[in-house]
């Protein structure tokens, strides 16, 4: 009797979900990060995961759930024009694009064939987010990704979906609303807390009487 899902596929998708996935986001953050380096962007970082942070090393952000949401940021930039805006938003897509493509040969000369399985899921998930990058659509909140901004940008030379809210946000927007949310998960801690507190002292004061 054979099983569809047994404990290597379990391990196969913890490693997944826990190495593989969060290495081609980062890659995909870096392309982020060599274009708008290039184009003379101001305070860029590169922010991998969500929740509270971990340590911040320069420009790279550790957040304790590191596998959710990483993003890549910026506050201005020297070149604003519509070729690199085109150059900016193509980066993530190529270098995840080139990537799975010299993974891909290494393994058919015979290169790393002892870890085949790992590196084949690896290229797996990598052309996963090119296509979610390229093929254009609206994501969360009538966001639009990559391939739709490439579209208007190449189309009409500027994005045309009037969303108001920027694609890249700003360095600064980021760590202002990193502040808020661990001040409001503080605030509600000590409110938690305190009212714990209250709860033993109604209940002595009710075991007295």
């Amino acid at each position: 009797m054979s099983y569809m899902f047994g404990i290597s596929e379990l391990i196969s998708l913890v490693i997944s979900i826990f190495f593989i996935l969060p290495v081609i986001v980062m890659l995909r953050e870096i392309g982020y990060l060599c274009a708008a380096t290039l184009l003379g962007a101001k305070n860029p970082r590169i922010t991998l995961g969500a929740g509270p942070r971990l340590f911040k090393i320069g420009i790279f952000d550790m957040r304790r759930y590191y596998h959710l949401y990483s993003w890549f940021s910026y506050d201005s930039m020297r070149w604003n024009g519509k070729f690199s805006h085109i150059f900016l938003y193509l980066s993530p897509i190529m270098i995840n694009v080139c990537a799975g493509v010299i993974i891909n040969a290494l393994l058919a000369n015979g290169y790393l064939a002892e870890y085949d399985t790992f590196w084949n899921r690896f290229i797996f998930y990598a052309f996963y987010y090119v296509l979610f990058d390229s093929i254009p659509m609206k994501t969360l909140n009538g966001m639009p990704n990559n391939g739709m901004i490439l579209y208007d940008l190449i189309r009409f030379g500027k994005r045309v979906d009037h969303n108001k809210t920027p694609f890249l946000p700003t360095t600064d927007g980021i760590e202002e609303s990193y502040q808020d949310e661990m001040y409001q998960v503080d605030r509600n801690i000590r409110e938690e807390k305190d009212r714990k507190i209250k709860m033993k002292e109604d209940k002595k004061k009710k075991t007295k009487r």
